[in-house]
């Protein structure tokens, strides 16, 4: 479990959890990158983070309740997922993306999916967490038409390369 906080602030207990850069990149890496395993993410990072890093990081979040870790043998890749407070970080990420936009140089390819975010606003927000959801924690896939967030988000991407 997480240790007490420095404070009973709110604004501290999340930054305590989540505030470092490398977590937070490791979250949108497993978030809107679908990556899961160690190596997709220590392949996949842009910024180029170190493996140590990633490891220390990794525990961390799971220590601290955003990601679990899937119990595997020796030599079996571990896969890790978000858990329902991770999930519910979706408008916080969608809302650091829009200022990133606004104040920040950002690449055609990095601020696509920022961009359909801030475009779709607290329903797609919804959407996505609902779809993460089916993904890291199993629940039943809502009926929909046409394809998911996390296929525009992809589509999105690709489509800036």
């Amino acid at each position: 479990m997480a240790e007490p906080a420095r404070s009973g602030c709110p604004i501290n207990a999340a930054i305590e959890a989540f505030g470092d850069s490398w977590s937070l990149l490791v979250l949108r890496d497993i978030m809107f990158g679908t990556r899961r395993y160690f190596r997709e993410l220590l392949a996949g990072s842009e910024e180029g983070i170190a493996s140590n890093i990633l490891a220390d990081r990794l525990k961390r979040l799971v220590k601290a309740g955003l990601l679990t870790r899937e119990d595997v043998g020796p030599g079996k890749r571990a896969a890790y997922s978000l858990t329902e407070a991770s999930i519910q970080l979706v408008p916080v990420f969608a809302q650091l993306g829009s200022w990133g936009l606004a104040h920040r140089p950002t690449t055609k390819r990095l601020r696509v999916r920022a961009e359909l975010l801030a475009a779709g606003g607290p329903e797609l927000w919804a959407e996505f967490m609902a779809e993460l959801r089916v993904v890291h924690l199993g629940e039943q896939a809502p009926d929909r038409d046409g394809p998911g967030v996390l296929e525009r988000l992809a589509a999105a991407y690709d489509g800036a390369l």
